[in-house]
């Protein structure tokens, strides 16, 4: 089969032809309709992630795809169900194995390029926003970062809760798609002073940062007292040094999140999350973005639209 793999981290990855799988005991096998791209898919080709194996090893965290084979002790998803997983690796192939447990089924009602992008990115902003930020109806949310992967979801998660939202994106196409997600209000961070613009429109109760760097500066200025600033991500590249002074001051909160981190402590909480935000879906709450869809063999090209953040809401490949 073909697959996207990272051989060391001082070369570029590349489309490769390797041995197909055979799931293990628990596993399922899957035949990959679609993969979801990640700006954490960046950082583990460069081994700078976290959770990032030793090489070889195959780019892709999100996927959506049929089963067709069980492992030793699976007897569920059945086979031909087309499910969704986030296994953190593994996704951009033609086929891959997942942990049975954490397969969900997907509704007929959301396509395969939809499920492929939909759960780290919804479900970062969803827990995020309820878990740790406790975001209350009529609060102001600040998103920085507003039109890409997961700053989008959280324009429109934090609208469907019933805050007040100020997004914050560079130029005025990605701010149009975060206005049309719901965003109350639109900062250009290319020709205006955030923090100024922010306190003009009355200051952030809660800000959702999957950028750093000189943004997360600038909104740490213009936060309310006892405001929560969510440490989602820093794709500025520039991780920020917190000044303690004007936490205490503000009695602010800064709360750092790391969602694949609860598949080790609660799974539970992202399976309950990812639960509540496919019903949100079915309902109509919620309507995805997804700016390109790509085949594998333009896998490099995915990866660069969202390293130089050109493309708006989710890259996804299709084996």
């Amino acid at each position: 089969m073909r697959a996207f793999q990272v051989a060391a981290f001082d070369a570029p990855p590349q489309v490769e032809t390797i041995d197909a799988p055979s799931p293990d005991a628990g596993e399922v096998l899957l035949e990959i309709a679609a993969c979801g791209i990640n700006f954490a898919d960046l950082l583990m080709a460069t081994g700078r992630y976290q959770d990032t194996p030793p090489p070889p090893f195959t780019l892709g965290m999100e996927v959506c795809g049929t089963v067709i084979a069980h492992g030793e002790g699976v007897t569920t998803p059945a086979i031909g169900t087309r499910v969704a997983v986030f296994g953190g690796q593994g996704g951009l192939a033609e086929r891959g194995v997942f942990p049975a447990d954490l397969c969900r089924a997907v509704p007929a009602t959301m396509d395969d390029a939809t499920a492929a992008g939909f759960m780290v990115a919804y479900g970062t902003s969803h827990l995020a926003l309820t878990r740790r930020a406790r975001l209350q109806p009529g609060e102001t949310l600040l998103v920085l970062g507003a039109a890409g992967g997961v700053g989008l979801t959280a324009v429109e998660i934090g609208k469907a809760m019933g805050a007040r939202v100020i997004a914050v994106a560079r130029g005025a196409d990605k701010l149009a798609v975060a206005k049309a997600a719901g965003a109350d209000h639109l900062i250009d961070s290319d020709a205006e002073d955030i923090k100024s613009a922010v306190k003009a429109l009355g200051g952030a109760d809660v800000v959702y940062d999957p950028v750093g760097g000189a943004a997360f500066t600038a909104a740490l200025g213009a936060c309310n007292r006892e405001a929560r600033v969510i440490v989602i991500g820093f794709a500025s590249g520039d991780v920020p040094q917190i000044p303690a002074n004007i936490l205490l001051v503000k009695n602010i909160t800064v709360i750092g999140f790391y969602w694949g981190g609860y598949l080790k402590f609660d799974a539970a909480a992202l399976t309950d999350s990812l639960a509540e935000l496919m019903d949100w879906h079915a309902a109509g709450r919620l309507t995805p973005h997804i700016s390109h869809i790509l085949p594998l063999d333009q896998a490099s090209e995915a990866l660069e639209l969202v390293r130089s953040r050109k493309s708006t809401g989710k890259v996804v490949v299709t084996p």
